[in-house]
């Protein structure tokens, strides 16, 4: 099932919507024009509450109210548009920058006049170069249009946005790590509270929502609440731009209504196309590296927040990373755990020393087959120490892959200790004794 009216992917409707002019053709531009001149922000803000919009950036809380968290007349206040995508699977970010650039900035720029801010900042992750030179350029046309800058349309209203460009961490897609970052500091998690809505960017109060959820804005703003609402569920409105990958016939960024079962997303010819080479579903992580795994008996599982998380996984940053019957858990589960002990920021000892040894063993067990007789014990007890015992996600995130691989597939783990325990029967040396808790 297609939209016939794209929310977040309006390149499928106008192929050159990156252009301002095509752009303001299409109703661009046309909710902030009557926002700063005819609405409060207030209003706004009511209008985004209403329409149920969800941060799109994991978490899935309910941006409006996340607006609402401001204390009252402290000023000046930030907003930050989080475009440090790094979570491995995750590509939606930059085909909205690269084909629908205005968009986004459209969306910045209503929610700074939302909350009532006068700078705002994208930042950006490092290697998205081409990319900031778009949104650069977007930028640029904006502030000669008047739209952006002194006295928008003769309002009084200055906003000014910018763009900037991180070196590649994926810790600075946290998002006290990325305040860090934007004030020239290292990337690396604050303690919380203060929350950033009270004391964020230089100790004033900052909203922080990813690309997605703000180019939302504009739409909801356009189109009114009931419209907006006539996607989606109840409790998840609107629609996700789903960054598909894996073993699937089409991979690709789809933007499909929230509720959507899980099997179309995989197996409609206009989406995923179906398993390559018609091999089974084996492993299905919906929400990025760091969500817990499904298989596949959650093929008809809901593509919304509740659906997912009641299926025992979350949808995070809705990187759904589908693989067949070819691969091993326990290699997954390392090539992940690689990721995270190679960003970790080492702030924290549970992460830094946690991802290290989860890796180590691993590696030693899934890639060179050699293990020894409390492996399987090991790696559970590491991933129980770091669990709720790290100072920000990341910690968490890296327990995700072991733990799930551990979970529903412990059988190609104590295969490897068989194996290893005859190849020594074999050299004549003494048996490993299986331990699996």
């Amino acid at each position: 099932m297609g939209l016939s009216d794209y929310i977040i992917m309006r390149e499928l409707n106008f192929p050159d919507i990156n252009r301002f002019e095509r752009y303001c053709q299409v109703g661009g531009w046309e909710a902030y024009r009557t926002a700063v001149k005819e609405q409060t922000p207030a209003t706004i803000v009511q209008m985004v509450k209403e329409a149920g919009l969800r941060g799109r950036g994991g978490a899935g809380f309910p941006t409006g109210i996340k607006w609402s968290f401001l204390p009252k007349d402290v000023f000046p206040r930030y907003l930050l548009c989080n475009c440090d995508e790094s979570e491995p699977g995750t590509f939606n970010n930059h085909q909205i920058i690269d084909r629908n650039p205005h968009q986004l900035i459209e969306g910045v720029a209503l929610s700074a006049y939302a909350i009532e801010c006068h700078t705002a900042y994208i930042y950006m992750r490092g290697e998205f170069a081409a990319a900031a030179l778009t949104l650069e350029q977007a930028i640029d046309e904006a502030y000669r249009a008047g739209l952006l800058g002194k006295n928008i349309l003769g309002t009084g209203y200055d906003l000014d946005i910018y763009v900037h460009r991180g070196a590649g961490a994926y810790i600075c897609g946290e998002e006290t790590a990325l305040m860090e970052s934007l004030e020239g500091k290292i990337g690396q998690p604050r303690l919380k509270p203060p929350f950033p809505a009270v004391a964020g960017l230089y100790g004033k109060p900052t909203i922080i929502n990813n690309v997605e959820t703000l180019a939302n804005v504009p739409r909801i703003v356009e189109k009114g609440v009931a419209w907006y609402r006539s996607h989606g569920t109840e409790k998840s409105p609107g629609t996700k731009c789903f960054s598909l990958s894996g073993h699937v016939n089409r991979p690709g960024n789809y933007e499909l209504p929230f509720g959507v079962p899980l099997r179309d997303l995989i197996e409609s010819p206009e989406y995923g196309g179906g398993m390559k080479g018609g091999r089974p579903v084996k492993i299905i992580i919906p929400g990025g590296a760091s969500a817990p795994w499904l298989t596949a008996k959650h093929l008809d599982v809901p593509l919304d927040y509740e659906g997912v998380a009641a299926a025992g996984s979350m949808l995070g940053s809705g990187a759904v990373i589908v693989l067949n019957d070819t691969v091993k858990a326990p290699h997954v589960a390392y090539k992940m755990d690689e990721f995270f002990k190679h960003e970790s920021c080492g702030k924290c000892t549970p992460c830094r020393e946690g991802t290290h040894w989860l890796v180590k063993v691993l590696h030693r067990l899934a890639e060179e087959g050699h293990a020894e007789p409390d492996d399987i014990p090991t790696l559970h007890g590491i991933y129980r120490q770091m669990a709720g015992n790290c100072f920000c996600l990341l910690g968490e995130s890296a327990v995700m892959p072991i733990k799930s691989a551990l979970e529903l597939f412990p059988e190609e783990f104590e295969a490897i200790i068989k194996a290893s325990n005859e190849r020594h029967q074999r050299n004549g040396a003494h048996a490993i004794p299986l331990r699996v808790s």
